[in-house]
Order: C-alpha cells, then structure tokens, then sequence
C-alpha cells in the first residue's frame, strides 16, 4: 500500500484475534505497531510475532477504559517509537451473550466502558496530535451488529452503532485537518473471543453452524479477513476517503 512505510500505529486489543492479525499486517507494511492491550503477556507475544516477520512492534499494557492510563500508554509508545502516531485503530471490544432484561446496571456499565467509552479515550489522546500536525488516520472496527442489531448483544449493539456515528461526526469535525476516519464493520468472526461468545461443546458448535447458514459465501470471517481493508484505509489509497462504514461478513449485511 502506498504511504504506509515508516509510519507508526496504535492498534488496541492486538494480543489476540482480529487485532493481533491487523499489527501483524501493518508491521508487514514497514510500520512500527503499538500493540496496545490489557494483557501485557497477550501483547508481547504479538509483538515477538511481528520480530519473527521481521517487524517491530511496542508492547504497551494498557486499558482502555481508564483514560489516565490511555494518554500515559499513548505517550509510552511515542518516546519508544520515536515519533507521534500517525494511525489508529480501535479494535477492542468485549461481549458475553445475554437477554438484554436479564442484564443489570453493572453488566451496561462494562460493556459501555469497553466498547464506547473505550475508543473515545483512545481517540481524544490520538487525534488532538494528529490534528496539530495536519495528518492521520482512524480506523475503528466495530460490529454488523451496530448497523443490523444482533439479539442477545443489544447493549454492545448499541456501542456499536454509536462508534459508527461517533466516527462520521468526527469525520466532519478533522476533515480540514486532513485526519480521516472509517468504520470497518466484521460480521461473526473465529476468534478466542468467538469462543467465549458462543462455547466450544456441541451447544457452540450448533450456534456456530447457523450463523454459517445465515452467511451468502458459507463461512464465518476469520482474523486475516480484515487486516488487508484496515492497511488499505491507512495508506495514501484511500486518501479521499473519511465517514465512511463498510461490512466484510461474506454478504451477511449488504448495504448500498
């Protein structure tokens, strides 16, 4: 992709999944990789993948949902990489399947601190740089779930759906800042996160086999679905890009 060499980026909740394997292609772009995530182990190992690809990527043990620690975990990475963050990517996010009335007070309040709450901090930190230096780009992964619902995640829904117009706003607000900033929206993905979600017995397994059913290409999506899109809206190729939202779930949402 064009532009991306030297860079640097932030990628949240890359020790696993979906974010492990954007890191993994952004470092395979030339770029230093921040490799942000709650689990300082889970991110280390990340990071010895991308050495072993012959990458560099930062390890920050960092959560989210405390800003205090985002904007010191932003800075960490900084010094370590040696220049500001020129890309950002908001990938972390948290769920556990539940009837939305039987759900409580403290079980919102997760959710929301996670899944909203959690790239507003990131972002704020992130974009007041970005828009001084008149450059940057924002990558959020959110959910088919924000644009479609999804029953039993309606609290994450609604993050969701939130962080799709969270991002077009803001879109408006950086544009003549040149930051720009884009949705992308996975549909039901194999990943640990999926395990959890759904368990790993024959219960899993049969949730597993609908939401297949449920897809027009006949699987569910898979960490490396992502990572090509994601490098493609940090480059110089999708300069004229910004508020925009776009599915990769194998036709499960088409939108036009």
């Amino acid at each position: 992709m064009r532009g991306l060499k030297g860079k640097t980026a932030i990628v949240t909740g890359a020790g696993s999944g979906i974010g492990r394997a954007i890191a993994r292609r952004l470092a395979q772009e030339g770029i230093v990789v921040g490799v942000f995530d709650i689990r300082a182990e889970a991110a280390e190992e990340t990071v010895a993948a991308i050495a072993a690809e012959g990458g560099r990527g930062v390890a920050v043990s960092c959560d989210i949902t405390d800003y205090a620690r985002v904007t010191a975990a932003v800075a960490e990475f900084e010094k370590a990489a040696g220049a500001p963050a020129d890309i950002l990517v908001n990938n972390a996010g948290w769920d556990t399947p539940m009837p939305f009335l039987k759900t409580d007070e403290a079980f919102w309040k997760k959710v929301t601190a996670i899944n909203w709450f959690g790239p507003l901090h990131v972002t704020h930190a992130v974009a007041q740089g970005m828009a001084a230096r008149k450059g940057g780009r924002i990558i959020n992964i959110a959910s088919d779930a924000g644009r479609v619902g999804s029953t039993g995640e309606v609290v994450y829904s609604g993050c969701k759906g939130a962080t799709i117009a969270f991002a077009k706003a803001l879109a408006r607000e950086l544009a003549r800042s040149n930051v720009t900033i884009n949705t992308v929206c996975p549909g039901p993905t194999d990943t640990p996160a999926m395990d959890a979600f759904v368990g790993t017995g024959e219960q899993g397994q049969k949730i597993r086999d609908a939401m297949v059913r449920g897809v027009p290409l006949g699987r569910i999506g898979l960490p490396d679905d992502y990572p090509g899109l994601v490098a493609f809206l940090a480059s110089d190729d999708a300069a004229f890009m910004t508020g925009q939202t776009i599915s990769v779930s194998g036709g499960l949402s088409m939108h036009g």
